[in-house]
């Protein structure tokens, strides 16, 4: 399928490319994956075309600004990577647009950030890597505490899409993988992080208060779709500090959004579909964690959907979702 849409696309500045350096594990390994994640220009347009993606929203790698400990120079280095995106859609504006980074360190300083590029740069949403870190390496900020109900405010006033974004949880909070750090990132606890960050969300009351708010998560919605019965039949046994007036399953339906990035299975898609609809599931490829490759070569050949949903999926969804001026 040519022209898809993709939007858990990373991007990279040299103050954020350090704490990415544990997905490879040779040096070798480790330069051509940086020079991917620097490079906004001609060479990851090229990948773009050979795979028949025609345009991305592109986003912060992780954790980037949530691991930086300092409030201040997180949200400097968050504006920085902002203009750089920026630039990147001044020079290409009919291959990108920008997903904000956040300083998460500083509820109202993100705020501000966040309406700073929608209104001045004309970013369609932000991306946020997962808890926020600040002051002590061993602390864990989660953005459904009363003190975000304010950055959630402006959220709700921009109308734009927040995705919520794996990390990897931090040693001290991470007892149960002991031995076993493997299965701490990508293979396993990425979505277990990202999940119960979701749910955390689900069960605030946080879309009581703020019923427009648009969620994204990617890997096929890191196992959640796959759950959602359980998790609403067992809430009888369960309730006791879960705030929602709903179940958590009927906000995850109405306002979460679901990327295939880095997910290219087909029973796990069929899945997602079943419980989640077509209008609620997108393309995306987590590249460069991901080959743009192995994401459009079984996007475009999974026998698992209608041609009519492959173009919803791969493209329509996402113009609505972020309001592009495209057909």
């Amino acid at each position: 399928m040519q022209g898809k849409i993709a939007f858990e696309e990373h991007v990279a500045i040299e103050e954020t490319l350090s704490g990415a350096d544990n997905f490879t594990g040779d040096p070798a390994g480790w330069e051509a994956f940086s020079r991917e994640l620097l490079d906004i220009g001609e060479r990851r347009i090229e990948a773009m075309e050979r795979n028949g993606i025609g345009f991305a929203l592109l986003s912060l790698n992780v954790p980037a600004i949530q691991a930086i400990l300092d409030t201040d120079e997180a949200i400097a280095v968050a504006r920085k990577a902002n203009d750089r995106i920026a630039e990147a859609v001044t020079l290409h504006p009919h291959r990108y647009a920008g997903l904000a980074a956040l300083p998460m360190q500083d509820p109202d300083a993100a705020a501000a950030e966040l309406t700073r590029c929608v209104r001045e740069l004309g970013f369609k949403g932000a991306l946020v890597n997962g808890f926020t870190q600040k002051g002590e390496p061993d602390s864990a900020i989660y953005y459904d505490i009363p003190e975000y109900r304010s950055f959630w405010a402006t959220v709700s006033a921009l109308d734009v899409p927040f995705y919520l974004h794996p990390r990897t949880q931090i040693p001290s909070q991470a007892g149960n993988y002991e031995g076993h750090s493997w299965m701490m990132r990508a293979p396993w606890g990425f979505a277990v992080e990202t999940s119960i960050h979701a749910l955390r969300l689900c069960g605030s009351g946080l879309f009581d208060d703020y019923p427009n708010l648009r969620i994204a998560v990617g890997h096929l919605g890191e196992n959640i779709p796959f759950a959602l019965w359980r998790l609403d039949a067992r809430m009888r046994f369960a309730s006791r500090g879960y705030r929602g007036k709903r179940l958590p399953g009927e906000y995850f339906a109405e306002h979460f959004h679901v990327t295939t990035s880095g997910f290219f299975n087909d029973p796990a898609f069929k899945c997602t579909i079943e419980t989640m609809g077509t209008d609620r599931v997108y393309f995306s490829t987590d590249y460069p964690f991901e080959r743009m490759e192995a994401a459009a070569a079984w996007y475009d050949a999974t026998p698992t959907i209608a041609e009519s949903d492959r173009l919803k999926i791969g493209r329509t969804n996402a113009i609505r979702l972020f309001g592009l001026d495209m057909e």
